[in-house]
């Protein structure tokens, strides 16, 4: 089976109002939906910039102890270098072809199967 959520460590992390950071989270694999929707909304209309924000907003599935769903003005108190390395991961799973592959583990030799990014094996 192919995975569609894929787990990730902010830099920096995410500070809510009660100053807990929150750095590991998730995000599932975008939609042609979710690339269309931003560009419905008035916020990306007056600034394009903010497209990125109601994108990762959709597909970040888990921050941390923050409340889901993400929201855009949870992306928005994102330190830049968290936002940056967001933007990046969101490239990397979803335009790299991933691929699958038969492994043994050496200490139990039971069979399992790894995903990779083409090109990495």
């Amino acid at each position: 089976m192919v995975a569609t959520e894929y787990a990730f460590v902010l830099p920096r992390g995410y500070i809510d109002e009660q100053g807990t950071v929150h750095r590991e989270g998730t995000m599932r694999l975008a939609t042609v939906m979710d690339e269309i929707n931003p560009l419905r909304d008035p916020r990306v209309r007056g600034n394009e910039a903010y497209l990125v924000v109601i994108l990762l907003a959709q597909v970040i599935t888990g921050l941390g102890n923050v409340p889901t769903p993400i929201t855009p003005a949870v992306v928005e108190r994102l330190f830049a270098i968290d936002l940056t390395y967001l933007m990046d991961f969101y490239r990397q799973i979803n335009q790299i072809d991933i691929r699958l592959f038969s492994v043994v583990c050496p200490h139990c030799h039971q069979p399992f199967e790894v995903e990779l990014p083409a090109g990495s094996e």
